[in-house]
């Protein structure tokens, strides 16, 4: 190696160096710190006590555990491709030539930035039961409105549809990708006599099948994790009936001072986001469309 290639390596390993220290001492040490947490028991005022696996015994025969694991697979099911069709739908409609066109992009996309606190207050104004605006919209049609975060049979379908807020930032990835499909492949299509449904089935829906993949993975990691709405709007009530799983590892670890325990959660939370991000992968080669026909998994 000569004199050029070295001093272009070491200003390589120089420029990377604050990320690598970064995920060593914020990642790494963390996750090994969290593991070897978990199998202690330890409440944070008195010296932690080697407990072995007792914590991830405990946690599966925890009902709450199970219950938090339900409500949280339930919210990721429906509202990952809730948000996944609306994302896209924004998408396709900001794509088309019209005026003020940046202005309803920004529109649509302001939302995804706000802050989850500020939004989960203004949601809680939106959905209380007595004077909420959606209740009031209702009654003028002469319909009954639900309790919805009051309810437990709507507490969590309300959660869903407060997850739609943030589908603008969906949007702004779609947006890319549709701009990034060639116009040849319309304009083929339209010399061949292709209807406008069949461009969008053949050619729009395919070219975007990694962008939809890329959306479906961080979709899934994040509504796993999801814990704001649970903890401002609802505090996991009624009735549990919103007990997601991060907020459940919250309480256990800043209210009931389990901190082993907690650390169980979250390295079980880590193994089912590993689980289901690898299945995800597996299955992508069935579905997801390269341009260049490459292999991404």
């Amino acid at each position: 190696m000569g004199k050029l290639e070295k001093r272009e390596a070491l200003a390589g390993y120089l420029f990377i160096l604050p990320w690598v220290c970064g995920f060593l001492v914020f990642v790494l040490f963390s996750l090994v710190m969290a593991f070897y947490t978990s199998l202690t028991d330890w409440n944070l005022l008195s010296p932690a006590r080697w407990v072995g696996f007792a914590n991830y015994n405990a946690v599966l025969h925890d009902d709450l555990f199970w219950k938090s694991l339900r409500v949280t697979l339930i919210y990721v099911c429906t509202s990952v491709p809730l948000g996944i069709a609306l994302g896209f739908s924004m998408a396709l409609l900001l794509n088309q030539k019209v005026r003020g066109l940046s202005f309803w992009r920004l529109v649509y996309y302001f939302p995804a930035v706000l802050s989850g606190v500020a939004v989960s207050l203004m949601w809680i104004w939106v959905f209380n039961p007595d004077f909420g605006i959606v209740n009031l919209a209702l009654s003028l049609f002469g319909i009954p409105g639900p309790g919805w975060i009051a309810d437990t049979h709507w507490a969590l379908p309300s959660i869903v549809v407060m997850s739609l807020w943030g589908a603008g930032g969906g949007m702004i990835i779609y947006l890319a990708g549709l701009q990034g499909i060639p116009t040849e492949l319309y304009e083929a299509a339209q010399i061949d006599g292709a209807s406008v449904w069949k461009k969008f089935s053949f050619i729009t829906v395919p070219m975007m099948t990694p962008v939809i993949f890329f959306n479906l993975i961080m979709g899934a990691i994040s509504g796993f994790q999801v814990f704001t709405e649970a903890y401002v709007i609802t505090g996991g009530g009624p009735d549990n009936a919103t007990l997601m799983y991060g907020l459940y590892l919250y309480m256990n670890a800043f209210k009931y001072f389990k901190m082993g325990y907690a650390s169980a959660l979250a390295w079980i939370l880590f193994l089912i986001i590993l689980a289901i991000t690898s299945l995800l992968f597996a299955t992508s080669r069935r579905w997801v469309f390269y341009a260049d026909g490459g292999d991404r998994s």
